[in-house]
């Protein structure tokens, strides 16, 4: 059997600037952080009258259930910091980081009075003593003196903590508390099991039965919509809700229910493939093949053959009849993926079997019928081929007859997080890695990139991220990003020391530059500014004041005087030309 480590209440050998120096203010955005996750500087007695709201409104219970639930996913959090100190600390010094982030977060001064854990053997045993408790001091405050312990976001904290840094279920009880009219606050911890009446807390851990009952009727809500027929909802490969997106869904799924052909337009990347199969699927079709070719990948004394198919003895080489992708799709849906590389030759047998529904094997002359839906895709300007004499008119014609334009991931920054959580979904299930999802610094990194190779890039790279972030803990920013360092930083929406960046701050350093430079004047800069405003709020001086952040006689004057330079500039201009001798 493993044998328990005891700790007796002696100073830990973790210095307090090491943590510190975890924790880092900007005051360019306005953003604190502990290691990679922001965190907040809150008013405790504003903390305060949130909770007394929240048992107001809720109940003493439910109120409690709420904030230890709170306090665990915080200490969570926090045991991720823990564990990765765990590294270069034993396990002890590393658990010990958990008491002095509660304690250096401002919540209660920890102090150690008994501690036993050995992480392999998954034995634990701690006592420890909390002083200045604000949930304590504060509930006293509201409530006054109750008839239980009271200090439930901070237990709350303790099991969260513990649990996720031993890799099991631990339980506090909080045996003392400022709260019941007790000095101090006094907490014990030991394994959930080795608690006679740990069901007793279980609720406080788990999800009200509202929230339940709530999930049940949403589900029966799809199901209900599903048995009637509703064919909205997105399919499980497509994830997107911006405008750009839903537009281009809506003319997809209009599409599906007929058998035109589509025109798909869109950079590299951005899923045109998947938007061809979710057409094919949703359609008449989707019992039958769905058969996709990328037109740029095929040598081009090869495209006719992978077409339309070959006879033996066509060539030096073929040595067997084989079907072409025509034939493959028969009954079903082609997707040509980059048309636009077709050679003129493969462009003129494509246009009439498009307009006979006929094709002839290579080195055949036997007509052979295929029913199929042609969907097409490009990420070049086909018109401009057309100009160029390199793309069949009569085919651009043929294949545009319904064009469906996909939004690069820049245009549709809201589905960046889904997208991303998809594949975190996706490539853990792969990879048999379980991860708690992204650090608040890389999600901001996620969604400032310029993404340049769309949704393709953005999935490399959480699958990237899913295979180097150690198992149970968070994909951080260089975990995706190969080779970050603070040269690189501006790529990804972070200044040169690694910080978030405000996209903000870059526009105003713009204008400044603008002025600066001599490239506007200030006060065009003033009338340009009024202007945007006066225009966005479509004459309104009032609300376009609001915007600006002055009254709305401030506004009219500054207008006003804006008005009159305006036309003693150009009455200038009129008498200086009038009285030009030339």
């Amino acid at each position: 059997m493993a044998k328990l480590r005891v700790v007796p209440a002696a100073p830990p050998v973790i210095s307090n600037s090491d943590l510190r120096s975890q924790v880092h203010f900007c005051a360019q955005t306005g953003q604190i952080w502990l290691h990679e996750h922001r965190m907040l500087l809150i008013h405790a007695q504003a903390q305060a009258l949130l909770r007394k709201e929240l048992i107001d409104t809720l109940g003493m219970a439910r109120a409690q259930g709420l904030l230890t639930r709170m306090g665990y996913e915080s200490g969570v959090r926090d045991a991720e910091l823990a564990r990765s100190r765990a590294q270069s600390l034993s396990d002890v010094d590393a658990f010990l980081t958990g008491p002095q982030l509660h304690t250096l977060e401002g919540i209660v001064k920890v102090t150690q009075i008994r501690l036993e854990l050995d992480r392999v053997a998954g034995t634990f045993y701690g006592e420890f003593l909390w002083e200045n408790s604000w949930e304590g001091q504060w509930h006293r405050h509201y409530f006054g003196i109750h008839h239980e312990p009271v200090c439930w976001t901070q237990i709350g904290y303790a099991c969260g903590y513990t649990s996720a840094f031993m890799g099991r279920a631990v339980l506090y009880k909080e045996v003392e508390c400022a709260g019941m009219g007790n000095e101090h606050c006094r907490i014990i911890g030991k394994p959930v099991e080795e608690w006679e009446d740990a069901s007793a807390y279980a609720h406080f851990f788990n999800r009200e039965s509202i929230a339940e009952q709530l999930i049940d009727l949403q589900t029966q809500v799809v199901q209900l919509r599903t048995s009637m027929g509703d064919k909205e909802g997105l399919p499980a490969d497509m994830v997107g809700n911006s405008p750009a997106f839903r537009a281009a869904y809506e003319l997809l799924r209009q599409a599906a229910g007929n058998q035109i052909t589509v025109l798909l337009l869109g950079e590299t990347g951005v899923g045109k493939e998947v938007f061809a199969r979710t057409l094919h699927e949703r359609g008449a079709r989707s019992q039958a093949s769905f058969v996709a070719i990328n037109c740029a990948a095929i040598p081009a004394d090869l495209v006719e053959s992978e077409l339309f198919g070959v006879e033996k003895g066509a060539y030096t080489g073929a040595l067997a009849s084989r079907a072409g992708r025509f034939e493959r799709a028969n009954g079903g849906t082609l997707f040509l993926d980059e048309v636009g590389d077709l050679p003129l030759a493969a462009q003129a047998k494509l246009l009439r079997v498009l307009q006979e529904g006929e094709i002839e094997r290579l080195g055949g002359q036997t007509v052979r019928k295929v029913n199929v839906r042609l969907v097409a895709a490009t990420n070049i300007d086909l018109r401009l081929l057309v100009k160029e004499g390199k793309f069949r008119s009569d085919l651009y014609y043929r294949l545009n007859a319904y064009q469906i334009n996909i939004p690069p991931l820049r245009e549709r920054k809201e589905d960046i997080s889904p997208l991303a959580k998809r594949f975190l979904e996706k490539y853990g299930a792969i990879h048999g890695k379980r991860l708690k999802g992204f650090t608040d610094k890389a999600k901001r990194a996620l969604l400032t990139y310029a993404w340049p190779g769309n949704i393709r890039e953005l999935q490399n790279m959480v699958e990237r991220g899913v295979i180097l972030a150690p198992g149970g803990t968070r994909i951080e920013v260089h975990h995706m990003f190969s080779g970050f360092d603070e040269r690189e930083s501006s790529e990804f929406g972070l200044d040169s020391h690694g910080d978030l960046r405000s996209p903000a701050t870059d526009r105003s350093q713009e204008l400044c530059d603008a002025v600066l430079n001599g490239v506007m004047t200030l006060d065009q800069l003033e009338a340009r500014l009024l202007e945007t405003a006066v225009d966005k709020s479509q004459g309104n001086l009032s609300s376009a004041a609001r915007m600006l952040g002055i009254t709305r006689p401030q506004l009219a004057y500054r207008l006003r005087r804006l008005n009159e330079e305006s036309s003693a500039s150009n009455g200038s201009a009129h008498t200086h030309t009038s009285h030009d001798p030339a």
